[in-house]
């Protein structure tokens, strides 16, 4: 078995920045939509779903949400090699909460598009850290590098 070299800190750094946006993002909203009376989101957008209430919903986007995103800067400092597969699923997990939060009350906004973005460029800055980008890009499987020649 041999060992795995962390990824260059520049993904290091932009997978924390992210990361601390969507949690921190996630708790404010838990709070503003469990105590702060749903963050002045009318009710009428709640209509046809499960939810009579922001409250749930609260408890959801800081609990799974958040706690996703937790999980990935924890693994991250504590330096386990899952923290890479880990931020995958946070930014996977924001862009599903989105996804759904969109389906639920039919309502867009420019915050879901930021908020999608975060997902998709934690997911991105995440595979990159995982190594599952070609090096160097477009090389092909047997060809040399040039410089080994």
């Amino acid at each position: 078995m041999h060992a795995v070299s962390p990824p260059v800190r520049g993904l290091r750094v932009g997978l924390s920045v992210v990361a601390w946006f969507n949690l921190l993002s996630a708790l404010v909203g838990m709070v503003g939509l469990t105590v702060g009376g749903g963050l002045g989101i009318p009710l009428d957008w709640l209509e046809g779903s499960v939810f009579t209430s922001y409250f749930w919903p609260g408890v959801i986007l800081g609990v799974v949400v958040g706690g996703v995103q937790g999980a990935a800067l924890g693994a991250q400092y504590l330096r386990y090699e899952l923290a890479w597969g880990l931020h995958c699923a946070a930014g996977l997990t924001m862009m599903i909460w989105i996804f759904v939060e969109i389906a639920i009350m039919l309502v867009w906004s420019p915050l879901h598009g930021i908020y999608f973005a975060t997902g998709v460029i934690q997911v991105v800055l995440g595979v990159l850290a995982l190594g599952a980008w070609p090096r160097p890009f477009g090389r092909r499987r047997g060809e040399r590098d040039a410089s080994s020649r």
